[in-house]
């Protein structure tokens, strides 16, 4: 199969990013034909030329809404699937997966768009949910389906009405293993919590800078991995609190799972997520995990079993979890393997590679009835793409 992946943003390596790379590597080693279209070049376009997998920049892709600059990048992307020929174009993220879905559909391509959670959150004001809302009912107009990477997802789609049922596929995500040498052992006289997340919204570093200080009478160091434009604010409010002593940002690094290794639990404070790799990579790992129990976290996470769930925002729940952790080395244990044999039966790239698979063929083969119950005309297929 053909596979064409198109994702807005090349200027960082976010959990949608690493997802489009582990299934178009997967895809090639059982040889699948793949290529990724991205907006421009940067640490994502390394990241896939370090893997082998093809890419074709697309350089007025971006996530400003700009008219021209989007109509121009529109039919760039419309030339490249033009000369590509696709079995599926899967798109991923907002602006990619509206004017990626458009211009298959508009060649008579089968669509699929991958929702890695929906830009009309709940928690956003009303207005900007509405438009958001607006959009991606009209963007499922031009997909055969669309895969959610959590249940939560899927169900906000249907209650939105963006979406009929028939579209909405619910795919976990999934990631490759690691080897029992990146395993955590969660015992260090000193324990180590992690995160990894960019400094920008919708993460939430402030709570956990909040809880931790409440615990400066146990030891405990805190490792944060991730940049972005709020990260200058979180290095001073951790200063301001008396805990910088113990905090270290270590910024964007590739060694995130050789992290993990050497920590003793893992921490995901955030107002909303899809279905974060974060939790997954810590899971992997052994970590216990201590998450906001928002988006598709709670699908992850066994709340007492493989970690515990927080409300968002709450500082003292936060800090009660993880003096719990702190305190109780053999508790961190006993999560952390639950974690781990979660990861080995619901969260492997292999199962999530496989459905998707699956997604793309059944598409493939429904053909373009789904855009005619859709509202739009029934596609032509096998015949000769339109003149340009």
């Amino acid at each position: 199969m053909r596979i064409v992946h198109i994702i807005t943003r090349s200027d960082n390596v976010g959990g949608a990013q690493v997802h489009v790379r582990d299934l178009s590597v997967t895809a090639r080693e059982q040889g699948h034909e793949v290529t990724v279209l991205t907006g421009g070049v940067g640490p994502f376009t390394e990241d896939l030329s370090e893997h082998g997998v093809p890419w074709i920049s697309i350089p007025r892709l971006g996530r400003p809404i700009r008219p021209i600059d989007d109509w121009l990048a529109f039919q760039q992307i419309r030339a490249a699937l033009r000369r590509l020929e696709p079995a599926v174009t899967s798109t991923h993220s907002s602006k990619a997966g509206l004017l990626g879905r458009v211009a298959a559909w508009s060649l008579g391509d089968t669509a699929i768009f991958t929702a890695h959670g929906w830009a009309f959150h709940p928690s956003l004001p009303s207005y900007r949910a509405l438009t958001y809302r607006y959009l991606e009912t009209l963007g499922a107009k031009f997909a055969e389906r669309i895969i959610t990477v959590s249940e939560f997802d899927r169900q906000l789609a249907l209650r939105s009405g963006v979406a009929p049922a028939h579209k909405l596929v619910m795919v976990h995500n999934g990631i490759p293993d690691v080897p029992p040498a990146l395993r955590a052992a969660a015992d260090a006289m000193v324990p180590h919590l992690i995160m990894v997340a960019r400094f920008e919204d919708p993460k939430d570093h402030r709570t956990l800078f909040q809880a931790l200080a409440g615990l400066r009478h146990m030891p405990w160091e805190l490792d944060l991995i991730g940049d972005g434009p709020l990260l200058g604010e979180a290095e001073s409010h951790a200063a301001a609190l008396g805990i910088s002593d113990r905090v270290r940002f270590w910024g964007s690094r590739k060694d995130v799972a050789e992290r993990l290794a050497k920590s003793d639990a893992f921490l995901l404070l955030s107002d909303r997520e899809g279905f974060p790799l974060s939790v997954l990579e810590a899971m992997r790992a052994g970590l216990p995990v201590i998450a906001s129990a928002v988006g598709g976290i709670p699908e992850a996470v066994a709340d007492g079993v493989t970690g515990f769930l927080v409300p968002p925002r709450d500082p003292e729940t936060l800090r009660d979890r993880v003096e719990r952790l702190l305190a109780d080395p053999a508790l961190r244990g006993r999560i952390g393997a639950a974690g781990r044999k979660r990861y080995e039966q619901e969260f492997t790239l292999s199962h999530s590679f496989s459905k998707t698979l699956q997604v793309y063929q059944d598409a493939v083969e429904s053909g373009g009835s789904s855009h005619a119950r859709g509202g739009f005309p029934a596609r032509l297929k096998n015949r000769s793409r339109p003149a340009e």
